[in-house]
């Protein structure tokens, strides 16, 4: 029997239409992008419930420059390394320092956050810094799986550590002086002051510089160039900057009086 002309043409013509539509489908694939939504401005939902903040602006931008629209995936802090490592997230931008650690079982792209370690202590607290803080008697409060937990399990022998899942609870352990100190970042150290200044006060140059950093799967090297390229690219045309004033427009104005280096 003799081919169907009609047949073969129609055939030929869905071949052709696989082969355009596939690479456009994969183009169109989300990114992923994981991130644990309790940590203002930076990761947080707004008053309608959905994704906000700087992280989340600086994600969108992203997946933009990639092609892709974006998903975020609201996990638990504790939760993100995890979720990168078996693929239920792509990225995680989650305001998450780069530690020679967590460097073991993932990548990081290049930093685009500086910023470190900074006390918030109870009002009548005499600690000058982070080494008055290692006796018998003190508590002090951590955020369970930053590197403020990992620098006191590591650091503070003789304190004791009270590892808590929010950073909300740290601070009220220290602000009703059930707690001496909470060990945190520059950023929310200062907020949290700010906010609890009749029952708290704050020593915030860093003891331990840190650098921010985006997740990315162990040997993804494809997706790492690209992120490390946007992150250069951002940074040149002025988008840390904007995200900065977008959101931390009064916090920038702050540090700059104090003389503290602002970390965008």
């Amino acid at each position: 029997m003799k081919p169907n002309p009609l047949l073969l043409l129609m055939a030929f013509v869905v071949f052709l239409t696989s082969a355009v539509i596939a690479p456009a489908a994969e183009t169109a694939k989300p990114l992923i992008i994981g991130m644990e939504l309790a940590y203002p401005p930076f990761e947080m939902t707004n008053t309608s419930g959905k994704p906000s903040g700087v992280s989340v602006d600086l994600a969108t931008d992203l997946a933009k420059s990639l092609g892709r629209p974006v998903l975020i995936q609201n996990t638990s802090f504790d939760g993100l390394i995890p979720a990168l490592k078996t693929g239920k997230v792509d990225l995680v931008i989650s305001s998450m320092t780069a530690t020679a650690e967590r460097a073991q079982s993932i990548d990081f792209s290049e930093p685009y956050l500086s910023t470190g370690l900074c006390l918030l202590l109870k009002k009548d607290s005499a600690a000058k810094g982070i080494e008055d803080l290692d006796k018998a008697g003190v508590k002090v409060a951590v955020k369970k799986g930053t590197t403020g937990h990992l620098y006191a399990t590591a650091k503070l022998k003789n304190a004791e550590i009270l590892v808590l899942d929010k950073e909300s609870a740290a601070v009220l352990e220290v602000s009703q002086g059930k707690a001496d100190a909470f060990i945190y970042d520059q950023m929310s150290t200062y907020q949290n002051w700010q906010r609890n200044k009749a029952t708290t006060r704050a020593i915030l140059e860093p003891f331990q510089k840190e650098s921010w950093a985006v997740g990315i799967g162990k040997g993804n090297d494809e997706l790492k160039g690209k992120v490390n390229a946007f992150i250069r690219e951002y940074r040149a045309k002025g988008g840390f900057e904007l995200l900065g004033d977008r959101y931390l427009k009064e916090m920038k104005d702050e540090f700059k009086r104090l003389g503290y280096t602002f970390f965008l």
